[in-house]
């Protein structure tokens, strides 16, 4: 069975789905890989690399798509390169069906079996396949180092000659992968950190970290199957934003990670709560691609709201691609050795990863 690896074309992807040693990997267990020339270059890894770890190199995208059985990608295909799909054949990449509607469709017409690791079950068994969360840490990182670059102060406190700087006191809006990545990294940085959360089984992982908890107390179950936060009701949300508006105005720094599966992410700091909050603060809303956690968050800008800077960053686990393309090919090769089987795809649909993930197969769409 031959698997491609295409360099992606969405912009300011620079991931690749597949790095040098995880492609040496699959080799070894009998699968032939091919790999686009340059694919991995924005990631730092060159093709002789590819080469020395027993991939092969082709020229054009349309050697990847028209000549391998699966396909493995970071982003969803583009309509050219569906239509460079070999007919029957298989692909891996991360994409919501919802919102790719018009892909989703071309997949089916082309007789694709598509796969989306967005659809991954939370379950012990898909753990080593979690793209969500590996991602999700990178950008938890990231987020923090930007709102210290964009911030006018320091993180830690610091005794110097001039006098005594107080830390910065950081809030995390959601502790999910993201939010604990945040929360670790702020207070690696020296900042005090609280962190909210509907759910309040972080708690505890909150404070392992070093943070304080802010608990609202709620009548409703706000934890859905697989852990994810759940949509409150409109008087619990209510309530939601006033607590978290109240303690938004003593932060320096707010960073916002809260979403719910296939649906646009919630507002938790309205455009009044920004207006309390002090001048020079700043918000990165790690969910800017869903909408954005903040009423005035525009989707890759940084915008100015009454002396707070608010930034609404777009695929940061791309930003650190060489870290965060070995995590999802780590991801990757663990599903294709699940739905590999013997050199042929293993589509036992009762399986409940395979189920799930499957997008389209047989000329059908089974996800929408």
């Amino acid at each position: 069975m031959k698997i491609g690896v295409p360099k992606e074309t969405a912009a300011n992807e620079r991931r690749v789905a597949l790095v040098p040693d995880t492609a040496g990997r699959l080799v070894k267990t009998g699968l032939e890989v091919v790999v686009e020339q340059g694919a991995g270059t924005a990631a730092a890894f060159p093709d002789d690399a590819y080469r020395a770890a027993g991939a092969g190199l082709v020229a054009t995208p349309a050697a990847v798509f028209g000549g391998s059985d699966v396909v493995l990608k970071v982003q969803p295909p583009a309509p050219a390169e569906v239509a460079l799909c070999r007919e029957g054949a298989a692909l891996v990449a991360v994409f919501q069906p919802a919102a790719e509607r018009d892909v989703v469709a071309a997949l089916a017409a082309r007789n694709v079996t598509a796969f989306s690791l967005a659809l991954l079950p939370r379950i012990t068994r898909a753990q080593p396949m979690d793209v969500l969360s590996s991602q999700a840490t990178v950008a938890g990182y990231k987020a923090v180092l930007l709102a210290a670059t964009t911030a006018g102060r320091l993180f830690p406190m610091l005794v110097t000659a001039a006098g005594t700087l107080p830390p910065a006191r950081v809030l995390v809006l959601g502790a999910g992968v993201a939010g604990l990545q945040a929360i670790a990294t702020a207070r690696r940085l020296g900042a005090v950190v609280s962190a909210f959360d509907v759910r309040p089984a972080v708690k505890e992982q909150v404070e392992s970290l070093g943070a304080k908890f802010l608990l609202l107390e709620i009548a409703e179950q706000a934890e859905a199957a697989g852990g994810y936060a759940k949509q409150l009701s409109e008087e619990t949300h209510r309530r939601e934003l006033a607590f978290i508006g109240q303690h938004v105005k003593d932060a320096d720094v707010v960073i916002t990670t809260a979403a719910i599966p296939g649906k646009r992410a919630p507002i938790l700091i309205t455009a009044d709560a920004v207006r309390g909050m002090k001048p020079g603060a700043v918000i990165v809303d790690l969910a800017a691609e869903t909408g954005g956690n903040c009423e005035v968050t525009e989707p890759g800008s940084e915008v100015r709201h009454n002396g707070v800077i608010v930034l609404g960053p777009l695929n940061l686990p791309s930003t650190l691609p060489l870290h965060a393309s070995q995590m999802y090919a780590r991801n990757v090769s663990s599903f294709l050795l699940h739905v590999v089987r013997d050199g042929r795809l293993n589509l036992d649909f009762s399986d409940e990863i395979i189920g799930e993930t499957c997008v389209t197969h047989a000329g059908e769409v089974r996800k929408s």
